[in-house]
Parts: structure tokens; sequence; C-alpha cells
């Protein structure tokens, strides 16, 4: 008899196939995904006898050294996610088999586990893309799939690949991956060749996979996305109706924050006045009332952005206006921190490392504080340019000096903003708990915070290394915070945040697939 350590206390099957199990009752998620029965738990014990183990073990590897020559062993990367895998014996994905487990099968629970968040407590309901995996197993199981439940079906294959492959190393994950997200992208082309197949959730759902997937693999060319033309396509086309159930409001959530990416941190040019969608939205949400905030700091900001000549020949009058617009909408920012629920307000504690942090009670409010901070840098930076223009075109001590006393207020502002979201940063990336604890990577070696919530943050903290305000210090913990992870997480598109220069920002995309055609036909049914 030998003490195992602590035991696993994940399902039978779970343990079986050496993949991490959620331990939910009366069955694992896991086996919900594929539809098995879960065959439930062991008791809890401390001793086990590892002697029939132990024998079976020197049995194998005497079989091994006796095997033939032809057949040869490759040793698992030492970032496989199930802490311990079998050898891989050969360099096709077909033969990489983990006791019972396909990669293939590995890879779709990694990635649910990492990017689907089925429950979160700060807001109930389905938490983010947490409809994903019923969705999947739905369209997994159609004897004859159409094309937008086959597109999902591979857009989540291809993105659970590449997810996978970037913490294992493994080539032929990555062929497969891309092999997938080629017929991929032609189911969704002709989902959208057709109107009824256009409109389902599994199209929308398809674009946003797609979108992971563009980012896993670090496949942007520049900083903008191939994917928003889509989503203002889909959005459109599916209108009001797509925010009265939860799968849709929860697309719907995530593809409005990339296209306000793109519009406000990245300047890019709306072609789709989601005004209307945004107006339906739940004031009474935090979240969804910070989206209608957004979506005025959008509206307010594109007016003066969009002319064609400079501010100055806007008009004073103009000028003004726009400052007290600006002015209303960031004491708008300032009431919506006044109205949250407690359990929403970041906590102010001292790391075990002496330093004074910000933590939270859920990881989901730590990312929202996150955008709302970026909002106030980018709204104060906007009255600033418009004070100048006054300045510039009114010859008065009253204004110059109402100016001086707002970019003077301004600057601190956004220095606050941006020391604050610094202190954010060790809690956020799993540096540390709630209470400014050591937190201890996985047993893989990972941080204990999800994949999806990393991917969420690299926006707001790329903000604030581009707008030139962060020191040093804080520079060079956003890159570094960024830089582990795109190794660790294996979101390439950290990696590329991270070693942003200032330039390019508006690369322009190649067309890696041809939506446009159908994109367009899309937007005006």
């Amino acid at each position: 008899m030998v003490y195992g350590g602590k035991p696993s206390t994940g399902c039978h099957l779970c343990r079986k196939r050496k993949i991490k199990c959620d331990e939910g009752r009366p069955g694992c998620r896991n086996c919900g995904i594929y539809g098995k029965p879960c065959p439930g738990y062991r008791s809890d014990g401390i001793f086990r006898n590892e002697t029939h183990k132990v024998q079976q073990l020197m049995n194998d590897k005497a079989k091994a050294c006796s095997s033939s020559s032809s057949r040869t062993q490759t040793q698992p990367s030492s970032h496989d996610v199930s802490g311990g895998g079998k050898d891989l014996q050969k360099t096709t994905l077909s033969a990489y088999q983990i006791s019972d487990a396909t990669w293939e099968e590995r890879a779709i629970c990694y990635f649910f586990d990492q990017f689907t968040i089925v429950e979160c407590n700060a807001f109930g309901g389905m938490g983010h893309l947490g409809f994903l995996p019923s969705l999947y197993a739905d369209c997994r199981d159609q004897n004859v799939g159409n094309p937008a439940s086959m597109s999902l079906r591979l857009a989540v294959d291809a993105t659970a690949l590449m997810a996978l492959s970037n913490r294992v190393n493994v080539p032929g994950v990555v062929t497969q991956a891309r092999y997938r997200f080629g017929l991929a992208l032609r189911r969704l082309q002709e989902a959208l060749d057709l109107p009824l197949e256009a409109a389902k959730d599994e199209t929308f759902a398809t674009l946003v996979i797609l979108s992971l997937f563009e980012d896993i693999s670090g496949d942007r060319h520049g900083l903008t996305s191939a994917h928003t033309v889509g989503f203002e396509a889909l959005t459109r086309l599916r209108g009001e109706s797509q925010l009265g159930h939860a799968a849709g409001l929860d697309m719907f959530k995530y593809a409005y924050v990339r296209m306000q990416i793109e519009f406000l941190l990245l300047k890019g040019k709306p072609s789709l006045d989601s005004d209307r969608l945004v107006e339906r939205l739940d004031s009474a949400d935090p979240l969804q009332l910070l989206m209608i905030l957004a979506s005025k700091v959008r509206q307010l900001i594109s007016e003066p952005s969009s002319a064609s000549d400079p501010l100055q020949s806007a008009g004073i009058t103009k000028l003004a206006s726009w400052i007290d617009s600006c002015r209303r909408l960031d004491l708008e920012l300032v009431q919506w921190t006044q109205t949250l629920p407690e359990f929403w307000l970041p906590l102010e504690t001292r790391s075990y490392t002496g330093e004074d942090v910000l933590t939270y009670r859920e990881m989901i409010t730590a990312v929202i504080w996150a955008h709302y901070r970026v909002l106030r840098i980018f709204i104060h930076g906007a009255m600033a340019d418009l004070f100048r223009a006054l300045v510039s075109m009114v010859n008065s001590p009253g204004i110059q000096q109402e100016a001086s006393q707002h970019e003077a207020d301004g600057l601190q502002l956004s220095l606050d903003m941006i020391s604050d979201s610094c202190r954010s940063v060790p809690f956020c990336f799993g540096e540390i708990d709630m209470f400014g604890n050591p937190m201890p990577p996985s047993e893989q070696g990972m941080s204990r915070v999800r994949a999806f919530y990393l991917y969420s943050m690299l926006w707001p903290l790329w903000y604030i290394l581009s707008c030139g305000l962060a020191t040093p210090e804080q520079t060079q913990m956003i890159r570094g915070v960024m830089a582990r992870t795109g190794s660790e997480a294996g979101i390439k598109l950290a990696t590329m945040l991270a070693s942003y220069d200032g330039e390019d920002a508006m690369a322009n995309m190649p067309q890696l697939y041809s939506l446009e055609r159908s994109v367009r036909e899309v937007s005006v049914m």
C-alpha cells in the first residue's frame, strides 16, 4: 500500500481520458457535451493499492522495449493540458491518442473550459458564450447538417484545435485546425447565400468563433479584424429579435464590444447604425448600461472625427456644444460607477509583495471596469482636442484658463485610470487572489484565470500602451503580461499587441477569404 497523493475527484470517464472535469452534479459538463451518461464519482480515499499498477507499468515498459523499431514514440509537450498524457506515437493527427480520448475531444473540452462561461455569479443567466456547448452538441448530432450548423461545428473544431495546439505545440494539430477552418469558411459562405440560414444563431455563432480563431492563431495583419464587416451585416440582418433570447443577446454583446474596439480604439468607420439596437438594451443591467454609454461616446466622437475639414472650421458654437456633450457624457460614466451593486466595486488591498492593488469579487467585473476606464481616458482625450481647437480660434483669457484647467484635470484623471488598470493586473492575470495572496499556477503551469478573461483584457491594456501616458514601469508590466498570455494561454494576438510600436494601427487586412459579396447581399435583405 502506498500513499497516492491527493486523489482526483473528477468523474470516472474524465479521469480515464485524463481531461479536466468540472465535477458537476449529477453529471459533469464534458459527458453532457458528448451526450454520454456520466459514470459518476469515486468515494474519497487516502490510500490505494498500487501494486498491480506498478506491475502493469513494468510489463508495459518491457513490451515497449521489445516492440518493432519502426514504431516511433514522441514525448508530449511540457505544456500538455492533461498533465501527463500517453506518449505520442506518430506524427499524424489521427494517431495522437491520450488514453481513449482523441485530440479532437481534448481540444473541444479545453476550448469550452477556457473560452465559455456557463454561469457568472455577478449576472446569473448564461454567462459569456455559455450557450455554445449545447448549440455545438446539437449541430454535431444532426445526421444531415445544414450549412449554418455545419459551419459552426467546423469553426468550433478548428478553433479548439488551434487553441490546444498553441499549448501542446503539435504540428499535426495545427494542420487539422487550418483545414477545418477552410471548410468552415466554405460552409459559412453557403449559409450567407441563403437568407434563412444567414439569420440563424449558428451562422452568427460561427462568425464569433472565427473571430476567436483569428486572434488565437495570430492571423491578423495589422490591428484591424477581418470580421467586423461580417458582424455589422449579420447584426443588421438579425435586427431586434436577436435581443429577445439569451444566446442572441450574448452574441450581440460579444460582437458589439469587438465593433466598438474597431471604431473607437482603432478609429475605424462604422457602416452600421447600431444605436437603435443599443437603445433596446436594459439600462438597469450594469454591463448593458455601459454598452449604451459606449454607443453615446462613439456617436459623439464620430461627428467631429468624420469632418473632412480641421476642427477649427467647425465654428465656435459647434466646438462648445461638443465640449458640453463630452462633459455630460463623462458625468454619466461617473454616475454609472455610483449605481453599481456593492459586489461590482473594486477592492483595495495590499498584495503579498507589499504593493497596493485592486481586486474584484468576480473576474468579469474586473474586465468591465477595464473597459470603463478606457472610455473615461478616451473621452477626456477628445475634450482636450476640442479645447485646443477652441483656444486657437478665440483669444480669450477665460477660455484659455478653462482649457488649461481641463487639460490638467483630464491628464490627472487619465493617469489615475491607467494606475487603477495597472493595479488590477496582478489579479486579472492570476498572480494574486481577491485578498492579495499569491496564486500558484495550475498543475500545467498555466494561470488559473480562464483564457477568455485574459483575452478580454488585451484591448483595454493595449489602449494604455498606445495612448502614450503610461510610465515606463507600467508599459513594461503590460507588455510582460501580454507576452505571457501569448505564450502560456496560446493567444497569439497578445504577443502581437505586446510588441506594438505605435505604427500600422490601421493596416489593411488582406482578404483571407471572400465574404464581401455575400455580406453585401445579406445587408440589404
